[in-house]
């Protein structure tokens, strides 16, 4: 079971403490009532994305005995100007550095992720539209 717990600290911040021991702060917008002070809830949302998938399609290519100095993760999310506002289209860009990796080894790494073990893209699927592409940065 994961639980996330979160105090109200006035306005529109929110804190919470990690099992790890971290503290994450949520805000908003001035616009929106809030000071800014820490991220939008949305926004963690596709953090929380880029990093299942990341740490999958690292530990799948280091399996699969891939040499990778350095992946970056890159989520882009849209969704409708009118409530409900809902996330409808979820853009993901991997980028590989790495040494001679295979580029089928690294698209099935990726699908492996996206369809089988990441959890957060398996429940964001039912409800946008995720799609992925990826590039390869030899070093």
């Amino acid at each position: 079971m994961v639980t996330a717990k979160m105090k109200w600290k006035g306005g529109i911040r929110f804190e919470g403490i990690s099992k790890f021991g971290h503290t994450i702060v949520t805000d908003g917008s001035k616009k929106a009532g809030g000071n800014e002070d820490g991220y939008q809830p949305t926004e963690l949302m596709m953090y929380s994305l880029a990093g299942c998938t990341g740490v999958d399609v690292v530990n799948i290519l280091g399996k699969m005995r891939q040499e990778i100095t350095g992946v970056e993760v890159e989520v882009n999310a849209s969704q409708p100007d009118q409530y409900p506002k809902p996330f409808n289209k979820i853009e993901v860009k991997y980028v590989f550095r790495g040494k001679n990796l295979d580029k089928a080894k690294v698209e099935h790494a990726i699908s492996l992720s996206e369809e089988k073990y990441c959890a957060v893209s398996q429940t964001m699927q039912g409800i946008a539209r995720i799609t992925s592409t990826y590039e390869i940065v030899e070093e």
